[in-house]
């Protein structure tokens, strides 16, 4: 049986999509390219909060 899930994003902060994209590029220079399982943990939260934040300024556009 298939079951459908609705998943809403909200945004973790106030910042821009472009605040979260410096800290992504950032979190990426100091590990040199390689992600240690904490690091990657991060790096998801920073994806999700930049969707949600480029998502959100979409809309307010």
């Amino acid at each position: 049986m298939l079951h459908s899930m609705s998943i809403t994003v909200e945004p973790a902060s106030e910042r821009s999509a472009a605040e979260v994209n410096e800290e992504i590029r950032a979190l990426w220079r100091r590990a040199g390219g390689r992600l240690t399982t904490e690091q990657r943990e991060q790096y998801q939260r920073l994806v999700m909060e930049w969707a949600a934040a480029a998502w959100h300024s979409g809309r307010a556009a």
